[in-house]
C-alpha cells in the first residue's frame, strides 16, 4: 500500500489548471509535515501558501519548470517551504526541508493530487513579489494540482547516464528507475 503510494508521488509537471486546490486542502498537507520528524526537533520551517490565480500568475513567472506548460496546464496552488533565521541553532534546515517536502507531496498524492519540488527558482524575486518577510529564506516551492498527464516506470540500464524521462507520443511519461541490485553496493 505505501510503496502504490510512493509510485503514485512523481514529479509532476502538467496539471488540470481549472480545478482549484483550496485553503483547507494546502493546510491540511502542511499538518502533516509540521507533524513529521525535524532534526533535533527544532522545526525550522515555515510556510507561505498561494492558491488564487493572480499569485499563481506572479509566482509562475520567477520558476523553472522543465518543459514549461502552457496556460491550462500549470499548478493550481504552490506552498513555499521557508526557512525561519530567527530560529538558529542545532539541526539541518536542509535535511527538514526534504523530509517536509516529501511528506507534502505523499499527501498530496493520496488526494488524488501531483506535485513538484521546484528549487530552480528566483528567490529573491519571489521574496519580494510575495511580501514575505526577510528573516524567512525560501529553500523549495512545492507546485500542488490535479495531473494532468500519467506515468509508466522503466527499468533503467545501470550504466545509463539519462535518468530524466520523457513522453511518448500518446503523453505518457517514461520515468527510468535503476534496479534495486544497482543501488546496493554489497547485493
Amino acid at each position: 500500500m505505501f510503496k502504490d503510494l510512493l509510485m503514485k508521488n512523481r514529479s509532476i509537471r502538467k496539471y488540470d489548471q481549472s480545478f482549484a486546490i483550496s485553503r483547507e486542502t494546502l493546510l491540511e498537507l502542511i499538518d502533516l509535515a509540521r507533524i513529521s520528524n525535524s532534526a533535533g526537533n527544532r522545526q525550522p520551517l515555515k510556510y507561505f501558501i498561494a492558491n488564487t490565480p493572480e499569485m499563481n500568475a506572479q509566482i509562475y513567472k520567477h520558476i523553472g519548470l522543465a518543459g514549461q506548460p502552457p496556460e491550462g496546464e500549470r499548478p493550481s496552488a504552490y506552498i513555499f517551504v521557508l526557512k525561519d533565521t530567527l530560529l538558529g541553532g542545532y539541526g539541518v534546515p536542509e535535511i527538514d526541508c526534504g523530509i517536509a517536502s516529501e511528506v507534502i507531496l505523499l499527501g498530496a498524492a493520496e488526494r488524488g493530487l501531483g506535485g513538484c519540488m521546484i528549487g530552480m527558482i528566483n528567490r529573491k524575486g519571489l521574496q519580494k513579489e510575495m511580501n514575505i518577510p526577510d528573516r524567512y529564506e525560501i529553500t523549495l516551492l512545492l507546485t500542488i494540482g490535479k495531473p494532468k498527464e500519467t506515468h509508466v516506470f522503466e527499468v533503467a540500464d545501470s550504466e545509463k547516464t539519462d535518468m530524466s524521462g520523457w513522453w511518448d507520443n500518446a503523453g505518457v511519461r517514461h520515468i527510468p528507475k535503476r534496479r534495486l541490485k544497482d543501488v546496493v553496493i554489497n547485493f
